[in-house]
């Protein structure tokens, strides 16, 4: 069985335990180093983020637009707040405060499109049958913010769920079905400004940058703990004859 001598200590090359440490090794090395590739994708994905939105606004008019070319940038609308379709987005939390986001389609200047506008946050009632009063310009306005994409991803009974006023998620598909709006295909998360009492703390998009990091720091401990229990039950003192 072949040995290396390291000074006063034998590590013994047995076959198969070596093969296993070697592979392991390897395997959590090149995870880990997957992982910190993710990481940089989404720190790229996320610094693209805000170069954009430190880019002029762009103007959201009655032409149809397509999402990816608005997607998490600055625009503006100019239009009038439709308050009769205005939905409550539940279970929305504000500093540990349950409440509502409030959602009203604004009607394009001179067309008949919309553009919804996700106008903040509010806290809900002690009475949840109750929903908050709240408050609507009235008139021709200009909304600014910034173009978000509703995801999704989310879990429902029924795609076919009548809601009334209060929903759980957003959904541009079916908003367009339940008020037949001819919509624009993002939300315009508006800035804070206007005076209605909403609040207007929006966070910037999560893209699990730290989560990569954390696995790739799991995979390269990982691969230090195969190192040292193959070097702990590989290795002995020499003996002197």
């Amino acid at each position: 069985m072949p040995s290396l001598y390291l000074g006063s200590f034998e590590l013994r090359l047995r076959l198969w335990p070596t093969v296993a440490a070697v592979a392991g090794i390897a395997l959590t090395l090149a995870l880990g180093d997957w992982q910190l590739g993710r990481a940089r994708e989404k720190q790229m994905m996320l610094d693209r983020y805000v170069e954009r939105t430190r880019e002029p606004a762009l103007h959201i008019g009655a032409q149809e637009t397509q999402a990816e070319d608005l997607a998490l940038r600055r625009v503006e609308a100019r239009g009038e707040f439709d308050p009769g379709r205005t939905i409550y987005l539940d279970n929305r939390v504000h500093r540990g405060i349950p409440g509502y986001e409030i959602v009203t389609p604004l009607r394009i200047q001179g067309s008949h499109r919309y553009v919804l506008v996700n106008r903040g946050w509010t806290a809900a009632g002690r009475d949840r049958a109750s929903l908050p009063q709240i408050a609507t310009p009235e008139g021709i306005v200009t909304v600014h913010g910034l173009a978000v994409v509703p995801s999704g991803r989310y879990l429902e009974l029924s795609p076919e769920v009548i809601e009334g006023r209060v929903w759980q998620n957003l959904s541009l598909d079916r908003y367009r079905k339940a008020t037949g709006l001819d919509l624009q295909p993002v939300v315009i998360q508006q800035e804070a400004g206007a005076r209605d009492g909403l609040a207007r703390e929006w966070a910037a998009p999560d893209y699990g940058r730290n989560t990569n990091l954390a696995y790739a720091f799991q995979w390269f401990a990982m691969a230090f703990a195969v190192l040292v229990y193959y070097l702990v039950t590989n290795v002995r003192k020499r003996s002197h004859d």
